[in-house]
């Protein structure tokens, strides 16, 4: 359940809390890291829920350097695809908003090459990554706009707080930018 919901030129932009891999979208995304290896935190969520068959198919598509996005099957997932964005070059490093930024894009570029209508969204960076939670969700919405003022196929945004922290930093971000 959308914890609050703004319409922006046709696309609804809502945050919810929960779980990312029971949503049933087109796509969730994946906040990786170049070599694709799904280790921890919503990595592992997703490989964990979703099966083996996504690491393996990632295995095929790495590397992938930051501001791109490949998409994946997303195996037992309600989702049809994962995409993965990397925020960082290997597992466990530091991010930065710059980084945050090209993968927030990479994903969204991806999604309008397979004219998805539907996309989840972690918190990017937020995690090993080390990012602030208020810098992550304000640098997600800010792309989130951009794409959408230059067209998209996507009707549904969801960006997904794992803790309460993270839902009410996306929010702010979201009430600060659409008020």
């Amino acid at each position: 359940m959308p914890t609050l919901e703004r319409v922006y030129k046709n696309v609804t932009i809502a945050v919810a809390s929960g779980d990312i891999t029971k949503l049933q979208v087109d796509a969730i995304v994946n906040a990786a890291n170049s070599l694709l290896i799904m280790g921890g935190g919503v990595a592992g969520a997703i490989l964990r829920a979703g099966g083996s068959e996504i690491q393996q198919e990632a295995n095929k598509k790495a590397p992938v350097p930051v501001g791109k996005a490949v998409a994946t099957t997303a195996g037992k997932l309600k989702a049809k695809y994962v995409i993965h964005t990397p925020t960082m070059e290997r597992p466990a490093m530091l991010t930065s908003e710059q980084k945050v930024r090209l993968a927030v894009k990479g994903a969204l570029e991806c999604a309008r090459q397979l004219g998805l209508v539907s996309i989840a969204f972690p918190g990017m960076g937020t995690g090993v990554g080390g990012l602030d939670l208020e810098e992550a969700a304000n640098v997600m919405v800010s792309e989130i706009k951009s794409h959408i003022e230059s067209g998209t196929s996507l009707k549904n945004i969801i960006l997904v707080g794992f803790n309460i922290d993270l839902t009410r930093a996306f929010e702010r971000a979201l009430q600060k930018s659409l008020p």
